[in-house]
Protein backbone atom coordinates (compact mmCIF):
# COMPACT_ATOMS: atom_id res chain seq x y z
CA UNK A 1 0.00 0.00 0.00
CA UNK A 2 1.96 3.23 -1.05
CA UNK A 3 1.13 6.43 0.67
CA UNK A 4 -1.20 9.00 -0.82
CA UNK A 5 0.20 12.35 -1.28
CA UNK A 6 -2.43 14.62 0.72
CA UNK A 7 -2.91 18.46 -0.07
CA UNK A 8 -3.16 19.68 3.85
CA UNK A 9 -5.22 22.06 4.64
CA UNK A 10 -5.05 22.28 8.55
CA UNK A 11 -2.30 20.97 11.05
CA UNK A 12 -3.11 20.65 14.89
CA UNK A 13 0.03 20.74 17.41
CA UNK A 14 -0.39 19.96 20.70
CA UNK A 15 2.20 19.31 23.14
CA UNK A 16 2.78 17.01 26.14
CA UNK A 17 4.25 17.14 29.25
CA UNK A 18 4.89 14.25 31.54
CA UNK A 19 3.27 12.16 28.84
CA UNK A 20 0.52 9.64 29.82
CA UNK A 21 0.25 11.38 33.98
CA UNK A 22 0.80 15.23 33.29
CA UNK A 23 -0.92 17.84 31.00
CA UNK A 24 -1.49 18.17 26.99
CA UNK A 25 -2.22 21.66 25.15
CA UNK A 26 -2.77 22.88 21.83
CA UNK A 27 -0.88 25.25 20.45
CA UNK A 28 -4.18 27.86 19.85
CA UNK A 29 -4.54 27.41 23.75
CA UNK A 30 -8.52 25.29 22.43
CA UNK A 31 -7.26 22.14 24.40
CA UNK A 32 -5.78 21.98 27.98
CA UNK A 33 -6.16 19.20 29.87
CA UNK A 34 -4.86 17.29 32.58
CA UNK A 35 -4.03 13.63 31.44
CA UNK A 36 -3.65 10.60 34.17
CA UNK A 37 -3.73 6.78 33.40
CA UNK A 38 -7.20 5.42 34.00
CA UNK A 39 -7.66 3.63 37.09
CA UNK A 40 -7.80 -0.41 34.84
CA UNK A 41 -4.06 0.95 34.24
CA UNK A 42 -2.73 1.58 37.48
CA UNK A 43 -3.69 5.19 37.50
CA UNK A 44 -5.95 7.74 39.73
CA UNK A 45 -7.99 8.35 36.74
CA UNK A 46 -8.42 12.11 37.95
CA UNK A 47 -7.52 13.68 34.08
CA UNK A 48 -8.67 12.61 30.81
CA UNK A 49 -6.39 10.06 28.75
CA UNK A 50 -4.93 9.46 25.46
CA UNK A 51 -7.71 6.71 24.70
CA UNK A 52 -10.56 9.07 25.65
CA UNK A 53 -8.83 11.91 23.26
CA UNK A 54 -8.46 9.66 20.71
CA UNK A 55 -12.28 8.17 20.91
CA UNK A 56 -13.09 11.92 20.87
CA UNK A 57 -11.56 12.90 17.63
CA UNK A 58 -12.43 9.31 16.11
CA UNK A 59 -16.24 9.74 16.30
CA UNK A 60 -16.50 13.21 15.77
CA UNK A 61 -14.38 12.44 12.22
CA UNK A 62 -16.55 9.73 11.98
CA UNK A 63 -20.02 11.35 12.05
CA UNK A 64 -18.56 14.20 9.56
CA UNK A 65 -17.39 11.06 7.03
CA UNK A 66 -20.82 10.03 7.60
CA UNK A 67 -22.36 13.38 6.85
CA UNK A 68 -20.07 13.46 3.59
CA UNK A 69 -21.30 9.65 2.42
CA UNK A 70 -25.41 10.87 3.43
CA UNK A 71 -24.70 13.75 0.89
CA UNK A 72 -23.62 11.67 -1.80
CA UNK A 73 -26.44 9.11 -1.21
CA UNK A 74 -28.72 11.47 -0.46
CA UNK A 75 -29.71 9.73 2.68
CA UNK A 76 -31.46 11.12 6.19
CA UNK A 77 -29.22 10.74 9.03
CA UNK A 78 -30.42 13.88 11.05
CA UNK A 79 -30.39 12.69 14.72
CA UNK A 80 -27.05 9.80 13.98
CA UNK A 81 -24.58 9.60 16.63
CA UNK A 82 -21.36 7.91 16.36
CA UNK A 83 -19.43 6.19 19.22
CA UNK A 84 -16.07 5.23 19.17
CA UNK A 85 -14.85 2.75 21.87
CA UNK A 86 -10.57 2.98 22.14
CA UNK A 87 -9.47 0.00 23.73
CA UNK A 88 -5.69 -0.33 24.85
CA UNK A 89 -3.74 -3.05 26.40
CA UNK A 90 -0.94 -5.48 25.53
CA UNK A 91 0.50 -7.08 22.25
CA UNK A 92 2.65 -10.21 22.84
CA UNK A 93 5.84 -8.52 21.57
CA UNK A 94 5.65 -6.63 25.06
CA UNK A 95 4.27 -3.51 23.47
CA UNK A 96 1.02 -1.83 23.81
CA UNK A 97 -1.96 -1.71 20.91
CA UNK A 98 -5.25 -0.38 20.38
CA UNK A 99 -8.43 -1.86 19.06
CA UNK A 100 -11.25 0.49 18.15
CA UNK A 101 -15.30 -0.37 18.24
CA UNK A 102 -17.59 2.63 16.06
CA UNK A 103 -21.10 1.98 16.58
CA UNK A 104 -23.65 4.44 14.74
CA UNK A 105 -27.45 5.35 15.17
CA UNK A 106 -29.13 6.69 12.54
CA UNK A 107 -32.68 6.46 13.09
CA UNK A 108 -34.20 7.68 9.22
CA UNK A 109 -32.51 5.16 7.43
CA UNK A 110 -33.57 0.94 7.24
CA UNK A 111 -31.07 -1.39 8.98
CA UNK A 112 -29.12 -2.19 5.91
CA UNK A 113 -28.47 1.36 4.42
CA UNK A 114 -27.40 2.57 7.58
CA UNK A 115 -24.82 -0.41 7.50
CA UNK A 116 -23.82 1.29 3.89
CA UNK A 117 -23.41 4.59 4.58
CA UNK A 118 -21.23 3.19 7.80
CA UNK A 119 -19.21 0.86 5.50
CA UNK A 120 -18.84 3.65 2.93
CA UNK A 121 -17.90 6.21 5.78
CA UNK A 122 -14.85 4.08 6.42
CA UNK A 123 -13.62 4.45 3.23
CA UNK A 124 -14.05 7.90 3.93
CA UNK A 125 -12.97 8.96 7.39
CA UNK A 126 -8.95 10.20 7.76
CA UNK A 127 -9.12 8.01 11.53
CA UNK A 128 -10.33 5.13 9.48
CA UNK A 129 -7.69 5.64 6.61
CA UNK A 130 -4.60 6.24 8.83
CA UNK A 131 -5.47 2.91 11.18
CA UNK A 132 -6.36 0.73 8.28
CA UNK A 133 -4.34 -2.18 8.76
CA UNK A 134 -2.78 -1.42 11.90
CA UNK A 135 -5.30 -2.12 14.53
CA UNK A 136 -8.39 -3.90 14.76
CA UNK A 137 -11.69 -1.12 14.32
CA UNK A 138 -14.88 -2.68 14.08
CA UNK A 139 -18.36 -1.36 12.90
CA UNK A 140 -22.01 -1.77 14.30
CA UNK A 141 -25.13 -0.25 13.75
CA UNK A 142 -26.97 0.25 16.87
Amino acid sequence: MSIQPIDVKYTAVATAEGGRDGRVSSDDNQLDVIVNPPKEMGGSGAGTNPEQLFAAGYSACFQSALGVVARREKADITGSTVTAEVGIGSTPEGGFGLTVALSASIPNVDAATAQELLEKAHQVCPYSNATRGNIEVSLSIV
